[in-house]
């Protein structure tokens, strides 16, 4: 299985533990869900916890596909990370890291580890499409957390 990497870094106008606590907010993830993709949350968990699940429901072509995914990392306020169990990657493992500036903002990371379906036929046919989707995806999840920390 060939593993790809796509990473989005921010600096936010925020503390780890502002940027933290904002991500475990009950609507962090309809917030940050961009309005063009049909995503359906249908079983979330309290918090950001190790073992916590989160299952949507999305459009996926012609048919509605699920994703469950798990949370298996947790350190407050630095780190979450999350774990696809079932959905359309091979193999998805995501990274949120929150890392402090000596400007006294906040580096913000995403870090996505992931394996198209069908191996290198699925990386050849359709391998620029989700590069190009994620970056899309978290440009704009980037740019409401900044608009959440925007100061006057």
């Amino acid at each position: 299985m060939k593993k790809q990497t796509f990473i989005k870094q921010t600096e936010i106008n925020a503390t780890p533990a502002e940027l933290f606590a904002w991500h475990e907010r009950p609507d962090a993830l309809e917030r940050l869900t961009p309005p063009w993709e049909k995503v359906k949350v249908l079983e979330r968990g309290n918090g950001l916890a190790v073992g916590t699940r989160v299952v949507l429901q999305m459009v996926g072509g012609p048919l509605p596909l699920r994703w469950v995914a798990e949370h298996v990392e947790y350190q407050p306020p630095h780190l979450f990370a999350d774990v696809q169990r079932k959905g359309p990657f091979a193999y998805w493992y995501h990274r949120h890291r929150f890392e402090p500036t000596a400007r006294g903002t906040t580096l913000m990371t995403d870090e996505i580890e992931y394996a198209m379906p069908f191996g290198q036929l699925g990386e050849w046919v359709a391998g620029w499409f989700v590069h190009k989707k994620l970056q899309r995806m978290f440009d704009h999840r980037h740019r409401v957390v900044i608009a959440a920390f925007a100061h006057d």
